[in-house]
């Protein structure tokens, strides 16, 4: 009987490994990678050119979505796998790239509808759900069907009458296809900053801005290579960014951001044009707290507006750093060059001296300016400076560079570049900002 068992069981395992491997099938493997990795952007509506919402959708594209998968070209994430780990982690696994292949390789098959998983159902219009409050430019405006527009400067009031703390906030542009990014500010009530700027009424880049009035001065000064500073403009923080593929600015439970009572919001929106001209009213949604929070979170920005890239360097590096004056969370980083940046790598260097890679991008992409977020805040302890190192290539060999015999500084513009490293840091609501930035007086710690 027992020979008999083992016979048996034998004969069905040869049955088994000599029976062909069942072809992947869309509803059965296909679709449960594309909803986790794929129709955030690729769906209408959104930044992906093409839907990924239903096998008639996905069908025509899987020779294309084969190739980007294995060449990493998609989805788009950019961090070295070794240095830090990151909760929007959009990478695929191994095994779900191998799914998208085997499945373009095997015939894109649909299989059975009944194997699908339940739709995933999207906010419509907003990912951040419904706004408590919405605010858009107060005029259209007007982006030509070519040509070169200049980084634009738009005032909109909030409106706010009492301080407001913020959990969420999202940037819609009017017309994506014009919009390659946005970054927007509040401004408190009796800041300086465009204090000449008029609501509604487009400024472009201030010629005054900060780095311009150095460009001159670039690179003449032997210290100037690794140079760099906290952006401090009196009364402005950066609140939130739209950025191709980026994602809404969100907080923990307990967190939020603050827009002052009376502040403005400043859009800073870079237009490019396609061929077609388009009327664009860009807007901006917030979902406010519920309760007070216990910490506040703050986008900060270390950055080098002396930077020079000699003409036709492929590999120049460029420095900036600044140093932390109180305790605070690390939350997310956030890189930004133009279309010369090559590589980017944080670092922090702690009170102790040792120091530690908090992300590094080795292939920089202009066109996908992602925000990474830290899968567990990480402390960064009094006096711990924050390293940023750029590469650039103004070679020949880059194939978006607009002209490698030029010699190129800081500016707007993306034939300019810019060093600029973003981050978001926690800390308790009784600490006034300003004291991250700014080495405080002993007698005013209580230490006289």
């Amino acid at each position: 009987m027992r020979l008999r068992i083992l016979g048996t069981t034998l004969a069905v395992s040869l049955a088994a490994a000599a029976a062909p491997n069942t072809p992947p099938t869309f509803h059965k493997d296909v679709l449960p990678v594309l909803q986790k990795r794929c129709q955030e952007c690729h769906r209408p509506g959104e930044i992906g050119p093409m839907s990924l919402l239903s096998y008639q959708d996905a069908r025509p594209w899987a020779k294309a979505m084969r190739e980007a998968v294995l060449s990493k070209k998609m989805p788009p994430w950019f961090a070295d796998a070794e240095r830090g780990k990151f909760e929007n982690d959009r990478s695929l696994a191994p095994q779900e790239i191998d799914a998208l292949v085997a499945w373009a390789d095997s015939g894109a098959r649909e299989g059975d509808a009944k194997d699908a998983p339940g739709p995933v159902h999207f906010a419509d219009g907003w990912s951040i759900g419904k706004p408590d409050v919405v605010l858009e430019l107060l005029n259209a405006f007007p982006v030509p069907a070519s040509g070169v527009v200049d980084y634009q400067f738009i005032v909109v009031p909030s409106g706010f009458t009492e301080d407001k703390w913020v959990e969420k906030v999202e940037v819609r542009p009017g017309v994506r296809s014009v919009v390659h990014h946005v970054v927007v500010r509040s401004r408190e009530p009796g800041s300086p900053w465009l204090a000449n700027a008029r609501p509604g009424v487009p400024m472009p880049s201030p010629p005054n801005a900060e780095g311009r009035v150095q460009i001159g001065q670039a690179g003449k000064r032997p210290e100037d290579k690794g140079v760099g500073r906290f952006l401090a403009e009196p009364g402005v923080e950066i609140i939130c960014t739209y950025v191709p593929g980026g994602v809404p600015y969100l907080t923990k439970p307990g967190q939020a951001r603050l827009v002052k009572a009376g502040s403005d919001l400043v859009f800073q929106i870079h237009y490019t044009t396609n061929g077609k001209a388009a009327q664009d009213r860009t807007r901006i949604g917030f979902v406010f707290a519920k309760n007070p929070p216990k910490e506040r979170l703050r986008n900060m920005l270390v950055y080098n507006p002396l930077l020079r890239i000699p003409a036709g360097a492929p590999n120049q590096r460029v420095e900036a750093r600044a140093t932390l004056h109180e305790t605070a969370q690390l939350v997310s980083l956030f890189p930004h060059m133009h279309v010369r940046g090559k590589g980017f790598e944080y670092r922090a260097v702690y009170p102790t001296g040792e120091s530690e890679v908090l992300l590094r991008v080795p292939k920089y992409d202009f066109n996908w300016q992602l925000t990474y977020y830290l899968d567990k805040p990480k402390t960064l302890p009094k006096g711990t400076r924050i390293e940023c190192t750029a590469w650039f290539d103004n070679s020949p060999n880059n194939p978006h560079n607009p002209d490698p015999n030029a010699e190129v500084f800081w500016g707007d513009q993306t034939w300019e570049e810019m060093l600029a490293g973003f981050f978001d840091l926690a800390f308790d609501v009784s600490l006034d900002p300003r004291d991250l930035t700014r080495p405080r007086p002993a007698a005013a710690r209580g230490l006289d």
